[in-house]
């Protein structure tokens, strides 16, 4: 009987242990320095029980969560504090939504890049510079929004900064 009881005690200890984290790695994520690294830890610091460990170098954060959805809502707050990546896990989708249309513009205002240095505007100017038809930003340190003039297409305006690790919305 005693050897029962322990067996059961020993069991529903391993199950109460068991229950598996989630992990999602993010990839090609724009962390110039160690301002990008905090503004992830920051981001992911809203969600309760969810943490960031992000590689500088390599350009990957790792989403380390209690389930599938506080990961996902953690992903959700990275990409509303402006960072961008690919995930590697399928069930924790990063949002790619924007507000672009497919269509040509000539004006596009875009809100929530993150921009904590001039290497993050450097980032944004590289991408901007990809877009066919782009002739001029407003993007600068700490802004909250930037403007983008010229003739281009919209969506890949947004498509280059999400290449580039970066996100926003439009207003």
């Amino acid at each position: 009987m005693n050897k029962t009881i322990l067996t059961l005690v020993l069991t529903a200890a391993l199950a109460a242990f068991a229950q598996a984290e989630t992990t999602v790695k993010l990839s090609n994520v724009h962390l110039c320095c160690n301002s990008c690294v905090k503004g992830v830890d920051k981001a992911v610091g809203t969600v309760s029980g969810a943490k960031a460990a992000s590689d500088k170098d390599g350009g990957t954060v790792t989403v380390t969560a209690s389930d599938d959805a506080t990961a996902q809502k953690a992903v959700d707050a990275l990409v509303a504090a402006g960072y961008y990546g690919k995930s590697d896990n399928s069930a924790i989708k990063v949002s790619s939504e924007t507000g672009a249309k497919d269509a040509k513009v000539s004006a596009l205002t875009i809100n929530d890049v993150h921009l904590c240095c001039k290497s993050c505007v450097k980032a944004v100017n590289g991408a901007l510079g990809e877009v066919k038809g782009v002739a001029s930003n407003t993007a600068e340190k700490g802004a909250k929004s930037f403007e983008i003039k010229g003739d281009f297409n919209a969506k890949e305006v947004a498509e280059a900064l999400q290449k580039a690790g970066l996100t926003g919305k439009v207003q």
